[in-house]
């Protein structure tokens, strides 16, 4: 059914919302005070836009030629500004939420092919094979020839990488394609093919002419340098897939905001700290210990800290924080605790933040939903908010990085 709409606001998804008599309308790519005529979906929620009749003054021409059918971006049609206000409000919004309202500094933004991590979707379409994001709210995917938030490394090289892995999908009709930009080159593994047998190793002299480090399919891998990440002063090797900030330039900008948020402090700990994004930088001047339940990541940060001159005692501990949190008392030697939980939050370790006697608190998060979960159970603990910075590490998606400030 088509119908004529005027969107109201931005949804938490980036989509435009329409009131309509069944409802709230959800409108991809449109944006607040926009009148647009719409195709209303079977489910009565959700619509697509067929055209804008009045634009928003603060709409732009996308950077991207796949916007729109890509499903990687939702918000490039919207000016700058505007974008890094809307963002800065679901922080606003998320901690208004659990009741606090603290003070919320504005976005710090990071440049464009500033992304050095992708994951895509390889294809096959007759005898040929197509290798890029996914179509939005589909499951075919797009040739991706251009993408202006990656790194344009991982960009030039998608021909080749096709090319190369489309022997490898035997007779599946699809993989996953994690491809990270390193120190070294690209770090590629192909996920869903089948046994690689003696394909993989056939590729050794195409790939290295493409500046590929390691491409692991399965449990094997063919490596022509080992892929190395540089942390602080550190050179860390990263085991296949290992989990790594999305951009440079963000994470620059959040371990800067974690070593002022933990102040003066002399020994620390660093909470679901992978491969110690945040540990090297805090091991300049303090001592440090690296709490993390991947193994992998635990003896590449535990092999780069031996490795790296004139640091602060750095120790690694396993430790599975979700079903065993450091408790209050263990909390008793640290000055000041980092703490980084994937999107699930940390609200088991918060509670034994809230108990301890801990002067410092930072907190980075990906997730403002469960970062202000985890925050109220901080303040209601006795804990301040002292400061709230969003990074927009994810461009033109609902995601945003946040790091807070807390003191007892």
């Amino acid at each position: 059914m088509r119908v004529e709409l005027t969107i109201d606001r931005l949804g938490a998804q980036g989509d435009g919302i329409a009131e309509s008599p069944g409802g709230p309308l959800f409108v991809p790519f449109t944006l607040p005070g926009e009148r647009v005529m719409a195709e209303v979906a079977r489910d009565g929620k959700h619509a697509d836009c067929l055209a804008v009749l009045d634009a928003s003054p603060e709409r732009v021409a996308p950077v991207c030629p796949h916007f729109g059918a890509c499903g990687g971006c939702s918000l490039q049609h919207i000016e700058t500004q505007a974008y890094l206000a809307w963002k800065r409000e679901l922080v606003v919004q998320a901690l208004a939420s659990r009741g606090l309202d603290v003070p919320v500094e504005p976005v710090r933004p990071v440049p464009l092919g500033s992304r050095r991590r992708a994951t895509f979707s390889l294809e096959r379409r007759g005898k040929d094979a197509v290798l890029g994001y996914r179509r939005a709210r589909s499951h075919d995917t797009i040739e991706t020839e251009v993408c202006p938030i990656l790194s344009p490394a991982i960009v030039a090289a998608l021909p080749a990488l096709k090319a190369m892995l489309f022997p490898l999908l035997g007779s599946r009709s699809e993989a996953r394609v994690g491809i990270t930009e390193t120190e070294n080159g690209l770090d590629v593994v192909l996920e869903g093919a089948p046994p690689p047998e003696t394909a993989l190793a056939k590729l050794v002299g195409t790939a290295g002419a493409q500046g590929i480090a390691r491409i692991t399919v399965g449990d094997e891998s063919v490596m022509l340098t080992p892929p190395t990440l540089r942390l602080g002063r550190a050179e860390v090797r990263l085991s296949p897939g290992a989990f790594l900030q999305a951009s440079p330039a963000a994470e620059a900008e959040v371990v800067a905001l974690v070593c002022e948020g933990v102040g003066k402090a002399k020994r620390l700990a660093d909470l679901f700290s992978g491969l110690g994004t945040f540990s090297f930088a805090l091991a300049e001047s303090a001592s440090v210990d690296a709490y993390e339940n991947s193994a992998e990541a635990l003896a590449a940060l535990e092999e780069a800290a031996r490795h790296t001159p004139k640091l602060k005692p750095m120790r690694g501990h396993r430790r599975d924080l979700f079903q065993d949190p450091l408790g209050w008392q263990e909390l008793k030697p640290y000055d000041a605790v980092v703490f980084d939980p994937p999107r699930a939050g940390a609200a088991a370790q918060a509670e034994q933040f809230a108990k301890s006697k801990v002067k410092r608190l930072v907190a980075v998060s990906c997730n403002p939903g469960t970062l202000a979960r985890d925050l109220r159970i901080l303040v209601d603990g006795g804990y301040q908010i002292t400061r709230v910075t969003p990074v927009d590490q994810f461009l033109f998606s609902s995601h945003v990085e946040v790091v807070v400030h807390l003191r007892r």
